[in-house]
Order: structure tokens, then sequence, then C-alpha cells
């Protein structure tokens, strides 16, 4: 039907795949027709199991559908001409039932479904591709089907045949009218070819297979040797009835079929009991027998409790459930710090997102319903972190990138809302309002879930000392929200604390003391201390506390940093929640051009923006500790391997900047309510002196060659980030170096003064560029395709960056003359930063880098689900 393409639509920063009609091709009606018809069929669908359709047009005279790209193989490409096991054929076969029974909803028949119509992604997701042959029929109301109801597309000739012999059903080989049960026969016999390895009606001729769809029935299952579950084969043969009216009268009911099936089988081999009887030699048949009287068992003495109950003096007893959730297979629940306590419940309790990796090592977004065996991926996700549900349970927002977006949870495009740099957190309520904290240091934001100028919904206390706003939880009243404030002074950044507020108020209540994300449900507040995951009775009228916190999950994970833990809880009484610890931290490592690891510095912390000294012999690096979650700035003896602390405020101090002779070091710090510089002997003698102070978010970036000026970014709510420059003598009066309506950040002097390399996403996404300081004059673009952490070699002569997939760039360039030369940018090695401010420093000679390095992480444990949680406080 046509030539697909990988391609990068470069406005969302996607990769997508493009479908192109031959030219040869579109002087052909019928073949066009055809391939009109696949992209209205598919872009009329909307759905996680089916391939999303972004675009549709002509170039050139030759139409295109742009469509998501997918990675993996055609079932056919999987089976290979074998079996599948049956859990595999199982989920496959529900997720293309899940995708049938969308297209059928839209009235959308596919027609041609078969092994190469169906694609299996690398993170395991089932997709249906290919409506060409795709007829739109008058939606029918369920359980009607009126096999006689005109088409109103694509009408076929009586006597034509369009499908693919081997997965037609009778009646499309006869030529007639087809509605949805004949996808349902195409079903029947992929399912019959994933259990049995081989296709359910193949001959020798066309004539003998049509003639084996009319008449015969697939050899039996057991022929195969294939110790198949006699109800999924009951499943699989009413698929293939040979009267449309015999077999399953919709997809959904298909669906339901095979969900019930799955649960029981999931049931089964859980069970203690299964192992036993397979080690007495118990064969499948025998085994189904024992499970079916089990829950015969268990249904009867449901019903007996039923009937008794009313004749009870006391109600039954009612218990919580525990049960766990495993990771998507080849993935694991390794949360970085980046997306720590990524984990969600919908509002109605009946799915859970988390965010993962996929094979690739992306992390994206997954989506596990409570009743079904896996999780589904959500594309578009990538970088995703800090999910959270719209009250419906329809929509997801995240972040990813910078930005605050959301999709529908069934899948579909992501659509970007808002800037949101650093963020930590969001909440969304029922009048369509979205708060969340964009970025790591103040107030939180609100803006409307269809997008729009986001504006401040709360204000900084420098009273409390305030300098951060995070993990907003709305109450039942849709107006009222939670949200954690940590401040300056000792006691609220060790501790923390949880206020209540509402829209379009400037007052806020204490509730209390916790250096914790939030949540509310069934009448308590949940939150973590000291490891603790706490319960404690909340009336969300009169928005006062009662009684004491008590324990309800020991060992929960949490990232003291960012004071997050991994929990998350529904309306209707499900909570969720990992044990054990989110990181290991980081490691300074040294590394050649050739990325050979030459040695380490220290060992593994919470480091972030390590700053080699002018002459190579002293590093300042910003170190979490790890029992208060604070940042102080100390000092490495890089030869001797020896540090000191350079920092003592209780405030979080970080991104150190050192003076072009090694005298002093600049640094920001929130001691006073936000980041402002401050600098101090790089002897570590005398106080801390005030630099810049002012209501905007400041950090040092970079100090020009001739100790004259330092250049730093600000996060103005009205321009975004830019870059201004702090004269460091005379009335010390700043000026702005680029104020624009895009954020440019990460600005580092040349070595002779002259240049800025800095980053701006003016052009849709993060590139390097160069100006003349102090301008004005024409910038340079440095990257081709995205980067970020600018470094100047020594000499001037090289300009190393980071570029998207985690490769350290370098870019000759020659500045000699009263313009600047660049060359092409080469990848040097592939790194993997842990990225907290800077990532990597560099040595004058450019040819040995210090690198912020990921520590490696064991798997950790399973997410814990808990339903009726409450259950157990009652008791």
């Amino acid at each position: 039907m046509g030539e697909v393409y990988r391609a990068r639509d470069t406005k969302l920063g996607r990769d997508v795949a493009i479908k192109v009609l031959p030219a040869a091709f579109s002087e052909d009606s019928e073949k066009l027709r055809r391939f009109e018809q696949e992209a209205q069929a598919a872009g009329a669908l909307n759905h996680p199991n089916i391939l999303v359709i972004f675009h549709i047009g002509t170039h050139d005279g030759a139409p295109y559908i742009v469509s998501e790209l997918l990675e993996g193989e055609t079932l056919r490409e999987r089976m290979s001409g074998t079996a599948l096991p049956q859990r595999k054929a199982i989920d496959y076969a529900l997720q293309t039932a899940h995708g049938l029974a969308a297209a059928h909803a839209k009235g959308i028949v596919h027609r041609d479904l078969k092994p190469e119509n169906l694609f299996v992604t690398n993170d395991g997701r089932a997709k249906i591709l290919d409506f060409g042959l795709a007829k739109l029929v008058r939606p029918q109301f369920a359980g009607d089907v009126d096999t006689k109801a005109a088409t109103l597309r694509a009408n076929t000739d009586p006597g034509r045949i369009l499908g693919t012999v081997g997965y037609m059903s009778p009646e499309q080989v006869r030529g007639e009218l087809v509605d949805q049960r004949s996808d349902i026969f195409a079903f029947g016999a992929i399912l019959y070819e994933m259990l049995s390895g081989r296709t359910a009606f193949h001959r020798q001729s066309t004539a003998d297979t049509i003639s084996a769809i009319l008449k015969e029935d697939p050899p039996d299952l057991s022929t195969t040797k294939r110790n198949v579950t006699p109800a999924l084969e009951r499943i699989m043969r009413h698929c293939l009835e040979k009267k449309p009216e015999e077999r399953f009268h919709s997809a959904s009911d298909l669906a339901f079929a095979l969900e019930a099936l799955s649960a029981s089988t999931a049931t089964s081999t859980q069970t203690e009991a299964q192992p036993a009887l397979e080690r007495r030699g118990m064969n499948s048949r025998e085994r189904l027998a024992w499970i079916t009287a089990g829950i015969l068992f268990l249904a009867l003495l449901a019903l007996l409790i039923f009937v008794i109950a009313p004749f009870r003096e006391s109600p039954a007893e009612s218990r919580a459930v525990r049960s766990f959730i495993l990771p998507p297979e080849n993935s694991s629940f390794d949360f970085t710090d980046t997306n720590a306590g990524s984990l969600s419940i919908s509002p109605d309790g009946r799915r859970l997102t988390f965010v993962a990796p996929t094979a690739e090592g992306k992390d994206i977004l997954w989506v596990r319903s409570l009743d079904a065996l896996s999780a589904q991926a959500l594309t578009g996700t990538e970088g995703a972190s800090f999910p959270f549900w719209s009250p419906d349970s329809r929509f997801i927002g995240f972040f990813a990138g910078g930005k605050l977006k959301k999709i529908e949870a069934a899948g579909g495009p992501a659509l970007t809302l808002c800037d949101a740099p650093e963020a930590r957190g969001g909440a969304w309520n029922r009048d369509g309002v979205i708060v969340f904290a964009p970025d790591v240091a103040g107030a939180l934001q609100q803006i409307s879930a269809s997008g729009g100028p986001p504006s401040a919904v709360t204000q900084l206390d420098q009273a409390r000392a305030g300098t951060t706003h995070r993990w907003p939880y709305f109450l039942p009243d849709d107006q009222h929200f939670l949200y954690l404030s940590r401040g300056a002074t000792a006691s609220e950044t060790q501790t923390g604390s949880i206020y209540v507020t509402s829209l379009g108020s400037k007052e806020s209540k204490l509730l209390l003391r916790v250096s914790s994300n939030v949540a509310y449900a069934q009448g308590y507040l949940i939150f973590l201390r000291a490891g603790t995951l706490m319960a404690q009775a909340f009336d969300a009228k009169r928005l006062e506390m009662a009684g004491d916190a008590f324990p309800i999950a020991l060992g929960v994970q949490s990232e003291p940093s960012m004071a997050r833990a991994v929990f998350a809880v529904s309306e209707n009484g499900v909570l969720a929640y990992q044990t054990g610890s989110v990181r290991n931290g980081s490691q300074l490592a040294w590394f050649d051009r050739n990325y050979k690891q030459l040695s380490v510095l220290g060992d593994v912390a919470d480091y972030g923006s390590p700053q080699l000294s002018p002459d190579g012999k002293r590093l300042a690096v910003s170190i979490v500790d790890p029992q208060n979650g604070n940042q102080d700035i100390w000092l490495y003896d890089v030869a001797r391997g020896l540090r000191t602390r350079f920092t003592v405020d209780p405030g979080d101090e970080r991104s150190p900047a050192w003076s072009p002779d090694g005298s002093r070091i600049v640094f920001s710090s929130n001691r006073k309510g936000h980041f402002d510089l401050y600098q101090k002997s790089a002897g570590g003698v005398g106080n801390d002196e005030p630099l810049l102070e002012s209501d905007l978010e400041k950090h040092p970036l970079s100090w020009s060659p001739d100790g004259r000026f330092l250049l730093y970014n600000t996060v103005d709510p009205k321009s975004k980030a830019d870059l201004w420059v702090l004269p460091l003598g005379g009335d010390r009066k700043p000026f702005p170096f680029l104020q624009t309506e895009f954020n440019e950040f990460n600005g580092q002097f040349s070595p002779d003064g002259r240049w800025i390399a800095y980053v701006s996403d003016e052009s849709g996404g993060n590139e390097i560029y160069v100006a003349p300081f102090p301008g004005p004059g024409p910038k340079q673009q440095i990257s081709t395709s995205g980067g970020r952490q600018p470094k100047w070699q020594g000499d001037g002569k090289e300009i190393f960056y980071l570029a998207p997939g985690k490769k350290l760039m370098a870019a000759e360039v020659n500045g000699q003359g009263a313009s600047l030369v660049i060359g092409a940018a080469r990848p040097l090695f592939e790194v993997h930063p842990y990225e907290s401010g800077y990532a990597y420093d560099v040595t004058t000679d450019g040819q040995r880098f210090l690198i912020n390095t990921i520590v490696e992480q064991k798997a950790s444990a399973p997410i814990t689900l808990v339903l009726n949680w409450t259950a157990d406080l009652k008791r």
C-alpha cells in the first residue's frame, strides 16, 4: 500500500513514521481510495492498541500519513513459525480484542486482520495496523447486529473478495456483506496460530484454503502437543464458528471472556496448590477441574454469607487485601532521583500509572489496570516524571522535557501545556484547574487543563522562610489543596511543613511539620516520616487534624532532597507504595577523551555541579546531606582525594563558580527565602559576603577571565530563564545579557572573555549558541540536534556539550579574528551523568573529564498494592 519512512517531528521533538503512496500507485484510483480510507479509518481511532495517526496530507501529488513510530516486530515475525507461550498468546489476544472493540465502537471493521497487521512493540504492546480494507458501518446498539445494514463507505461489490485468504471469514470469502463478526473470525484464526504454531486453514491452493474455511474446523490443539487451557480453546473455537450469529457478538464480549480467563489463570499460578498438583502429574484438564471446583466453592460460600448475614448479631469483619505489582517485562521499578515517586492511582481506583524504562532504557509512562496481567506503555511520554490524574480518571498530567504535559490514559498524542523546567508535582481538580510546582524553588502556579498562561497561586512567606512550595494535592471540595513548604531555617529545612490553602486565597494554614509529599483519602492525611508511611485523621471540611499519627507501612522509599516518598492513594481506598531505597548516589570519575576511566574522586554521594579550580588542583561541588536533605558546598583536594566543608549555613548552597585567580568562590544560597548570590574566600576563612539579593531566584554560572563580571541565571515569571551580568566593581548594578521570551541558561564565558556560550530553547528545543560579550552582535549556533551544558576548552579552541542520547560532543571553534569560526561538532563518547546542576567539568587542556556519574542501582522492590487499606485501621 505504500512506502514507510522514519522521520523527525521537529516541532514536538519526536520520531514518527511517514507512509507515502508511490507516484505510480497514486495514479491508480482504487489504490488511492484505499490509501485514503486507511487514513480516515485509523485517524478516527485513538486507542493504545491501534496505530495512532497524527496527520494526513498530500505533498507534490503524493498522499501521505504521519503516524507514531513503532519499534519492534510484527506478530508474524514474533511467532517465526512457532507457537507462543500461552500467557503471551493471551496477553496479545486480549490487547488485540480491546483494539478491535474500540474500532467496532466507531463502526469500523478491519476486514484484513492477520499476523502481518498486528505489531508487537519492544515494550510488549500489541498494535493493530493497516485499515486499508476497513469498512465503515453504522454503529449498532449493544447486542443488536444487523448484517443487512447499509455500508456508509467502501461498499463491496457482491461477489468481490477483499482480504487475505487464510484469515477471511466464510461470509467474506463468499463476497457477502460483512460486519464486526468477520474480524472476530480472523481473530480466532490468529489465536489458533499463536497457540499451535501453524495456520488454521492453510492448504496447498487458494481454492482448497477457501473450501477449508467454509466447511472444515482446524485440527484440535491437542494434536500440536501443546498443553492449552480448555477454556482458552473454547474461546478460540467460539470465534471460528462458520455462522456469524454463533460467534461472539462483539469484540467487547470477546475481551471480557479473555480477561476472565487471564484473571483465573493468574490466580491459579499464584496459589500454593498448583505446584503440588503438577508434581502429582495432573494434566491441565484435571487442574482446571480443581480450580473450577474451588471457584464454585468460594461462590457458594459467598452466597451463604450473603444469606445469613442479616441474621448475624455483628457484621462480617472487612480486611485489607494486599498484592504486588511487578514491573513490565524487561523493565524495572528503579526510580531515579529525577523521577522518584513517579506513580499515581486513578481517582476511581482502577488503574495505576508509573514511570519505568523501556527495553532501550528510556523512561516512559505505563498504565496498569488493576484487573489486568500487564501494563501498557504510553508512547510520547519519554522522560516523564511525577504523573497525576484528572478527576474523571481519563487523562494523566506529567512533566517531561521541561514542560507540563497531558495525555489520555488510553493513549494518544501528548499535549504540552506550559513550561516547567524542574517540576515538583501537580494536581488536577474537577473545574479543570491544574496546580503545579514548575521548578525546584518558588511558589506554586495554576493553569487551565486546556492550556493558557500560568499564574501564581501561592505566595512565599519570608517570615516562614519558605523557599519552595511543591507536591500539591486537591481536597474533595476541589478548592482547597495541600502542599509542602520547605524553608531555610534549620527546623523547616529538616522537617518542612504541610499547609492547606485554597484557589484565590492569600492565606494558608499550617497542618503539620513533616518533609514529605502528602495525600488525603477517606478522612486521613498520608505522609512519610523517618521512612514510615503515616496516617493521621483530618477533617477536610473544618481543615483540622485530629488524634495522633500512626504507621501504615514501614521502610517506604523516599528521595530526601526532593522530600518525595513513593506512594499514592485513590479516593476509594486503594493504596500503593514501594519499599526500599530510591538511589545509591553518584560518583565523581575521571575519563579521558576515549571514555577510558582513569580514576575516581571521593566516595559515592549525592553530588551536584562539580567545578574545577583554574589550576585544576581543587574541586568545588555541592553535596546533599542524606539525613536532612540539606545541600552544602565542599572542596576536594584533587591529588589527595580529601574533602573539607566550605559552607555551613542550614539553607541550601549550590552552583559554585571560581574566580579566575582561584581565590574566591561565588555560590547561591536560599538562606533568606530565595536563592541569592554570595561569595567567600576559597581558603574557607571569613564570613559569606552577600553579592546580590532580590526576589528572583539566582544562580552563578561563570566568571569573566579578567575578574570584572559574573554571569548568572535568573528565573522571572514574565521572561522565563534569563542571563544577567553582575559587575564586581563600582556600583555593582546588574544588567541583562539575554532577556527574551525564551529560556536562556548554562552561560559560560570564553577563555578570552569575548564570547559567551549558552543554551536557548528559541527553536523549540535546547540548542547551544555563542554570542559576543558584551554585545551587540549576531549569535551563532553550535549544536545541530540539541545540546546543553557547554564548556570551553582552556585555549578556546573547542566547546564541549551534552547532546541528546547522553553523548558528550566537541565542536571546534576559532575566535582569533573579529568573528568566531565554528567547525563541525563530533561525538566523543556516551556518558551516564547524574544531572544535578552541571554534570561534568573538563581540564584546561581538554584531555580529561570529571563526570558526575550515576551509580548503577540494584533492582528495587515491586509496588505493594493494598485494597481497602482503612479496614486494618478500624480493626
